[in-house]
């Protein structure tokens, strides 16, 4: 089939506005334009595409017609910028987990700031290749290693994890060290519902903890941490400058969590996206354990 890139501009703007009025500002159209291009999109594939619902959402199948969007606004946008239109910026959208985003990939994607616009999706890595299934982002740091049907994956290494508490949250909860009554009866930190790395100690010690804090920004939980709001899993990455009056380390070496990481692309050869690529890969080399 034939397919209209301006009805395909519309979608991708709906989907990533959440409303096909701010669509229509994005797209500098008015929400009836964008309306009729949508409908005649779902015409033309033969069903529907979005669930009208409040922000507006991709269907499976509109998952599937969204990436096909995506690649070929990136791949018209790169042609373009090759031939020299300055108006023509490509934008890719990639998916990072909060802590790899304040330590290593933040820094890794200024190298690529000058020849792409970036958005960046934080989520969680064991949900980030979710994103590449639904057509959301072109590229996702994730914890999975198999290569999402469509995509190309490669391992960038490793982030390793130990439980940390301030001095005298540890000297009250855990004089004796990690034990399962201690961990009970102790509060802990949680980043978010998909955070499971505190729980991959619990389920060691078999505790079930009593208090459970949720403080969804990175560099906000290891603050708490360090506060004394509870116990939390905090990345070496990110406490370089820490001593032991900011924070120690509980447990033993049973007690640390490697989560290893990978690269996952669209199949699709473009040079930003091979430029986000290497830049991520360079930083990772010198940033992450091999």
């Amino acid at each position: 089939m034939d397919w209209d890139l301006a009805q395909l501009r519309a979608f991708a703007a709906a989907v990533d506005a959440g409303s096909l009025e701010l669509a229509a500002q994005r797209l500098h159209l008015t929400p009836s334009a964008v309306s009729q291009r949508l409908k005649a999109l779902e015409r033309s594939v033969g069903t529907v595409l979005l669930h009208r619902t409040r922000p507006v959402r991709a269907t499976e199948a509109g998952g599937m017609v969204l990436r096909l969007a995506r690649e070929l606004e990136l791949l018209t946008r790169d042609v373009a910028a090759e031939l020299g239109r300055e108006d023509e910026v490509p934008v890719l959208r990639i998916a990072v987990n909060a802590d790899s985003l304040v330590t290593w990939a933040l820094p890794a994607l200024v190298e690529v700031s000058e020849v792409a616009g970036i958005q960046l999706v934080r989520e969680d890595q064991d949900i980030t290749a979710d994103l590449l299934r639904s057509g959301d982002v072109v590229g996702a740091v994730t914890s999975e290693a198999s290569a999402v049907q469509g995509c190309t994956v490669e391992r960038l290494g490793t982030m390793t994890y130990r439980p940390r508490a301030a001095p005298a949250f540890a000297a009250r909860w855990f004089p004796d060290g990690l034990a399962a009554a201690a961990l009970e009866s102790a509060p802990v930190v949680v980043f978010d519902e998909h955070d499971t790395l505190q729980h991959q100690v619990l389920q060691r010690y078999r505790a079930v903890p009593r208090r459970v804090h949720v403080v969804p920004a990175s560099d906000g939980f290891n603050e708490a941490v360090r506060l004394g709001l509870g116990w939390g899993m905090v990345p070496d990455l990110q406490v370089p400058g820490w001593t032991e009056a900011d924070a120690v380390v509980l447990g033993d070496a049973r007690d640390h969590v490697d989560v290893p990481l990978y690269w996952q692309q669209w199949a699709l050869r473009t040079p930003t996206l091979d430029a986000v690529a290497s830049a991520l890969r360079r930083a990772a080399r010198t940033s992450l354990v091999h």
